[in-house]
């Protein structure tokens, strides 16, 4: 039986390291280190919200994030700057293996965006990129207020996707979100396009991994 596949968003088909070239005038030599911390951060936050049961949408945890990655290298934002560059946030660019994958899957397969942003969010990222029509469907950890890893959220995804009786399989470049589909019971392939990043040893491993969404056709019929 093919497996419905989920695709994680931020990381995994667009880049949240675009925003490095946009910060550099803000940040000038710093702009990659500030563009890094503002990823760590935005996650970080999004973690600690579902521990804390105090939601906030991933919007939020990425503006908190940018202030305090900008305050953390003695550097500020006007108001004004800081809603154009969350503005631009909703732009960043698709990894460049993205499209031609989810071209090559698309009628093979039943897929769908399955991310910690909101729907307008992920209409607008996915849109810029020309990857929204390729997907059956969005789902978003915003419909049951909590975010990944959170056992509920893949739960609820399989109920979104109509994975109940049915494989549903993760693809996400994130360790810890492989780790926590994995734990939950899904299939899961982790997309390791940096030969040097490390997979966390804790005795959950990647049902596949793969260096390119382009090998996903291959690995998906040997799964």
């Amino acid at each position: 039986m093919k497996p419905i596949l989920a695709f994680d968003v931020y990381g995994t088909l667009v880049d949240p390291m675009g925003m490095a070239e946009l910060l550099a005038p803000d940040a000038g030599e710093a702009a990659e280190s500030v563009s890094a911390q503002w990823r760590e951060k935005q996650l970080e936050f999004s973690f600690r919200k579902g521990l804390m049961r105090m939601y906030e949408d991933f919007g939020a945890c990425t503006r908190q994030a940018l202030r305090y990655a900008m305050a953390s290298h003695g550097l500020s934002l006007s108001g004004e700057r800081e809603d154009e560059l969350m503005g631009a946030y909703l732009s960043l660019p698709a990894f460049d293996d993205s499209l031609p994958a989810l071209e090559s899957l698309k009628g093979d397969y039943r897929m769908f965006a399955f991310s910690n942003g909101t729907y307008p969010a992920l209409e607008k990222v996915l849109g810029h990129n020309n990857l929204l029509g390729l997907f059956e469907g969005l789902v978003s950890v915003d419909d049951i207020k909590s975010f990944k890893p959170d056992p509920a959220v893949y739960a609820y995804a399989r109920r979104a996707t109509g994975a109940m009786d049915k494989p549903l399989c993760l693809v996400s470049s994130n360790a810890w979100d492989v780790i926590g589909a994995r734990a939950a019971g899904l299939t899961a392939i982790w997309v390791q396009r940096n030969a040097g990043k490390v997979f966390e040893d804790w005795g959950i491993e990647p049902n596949a991994v793969v260096r390119s969404l382009s090998e996903l056709p291959a690995t998906l019929a040997n799964l």
